[in-house]
């Protein structure tokens, strides 16, 4: 039986039509240099493309 990838889990969200969430990168630091623009549009989930959407599924077992 696969075992779950324990980091994939606390890096992705499954979504109940099995979309595959994820942070935008880069929005845990310097963000006084960037326009307030450009930091509120950086919040939220963010889905992942087809391919890798696949990939990670694999990983994801559970």
């Amino acid at each position: 039986m696969t075992k779950t990838t324990k980091s994939i889990t606390k890096r992705f969200r499954i979504t109940k039509t099995g979309k595959i969430l994820r942070m935008p990168g880069g929005i845990n630091h310097f963000q006084a240099k960037k326009s307030r623009h450009k930091q509120l549009s950086n919040k939220g989930m963010r889905p992942l493309d087809k391919q890798q959407n696949m990939l990670l599924k694999s990983y994801l077992y559970h």
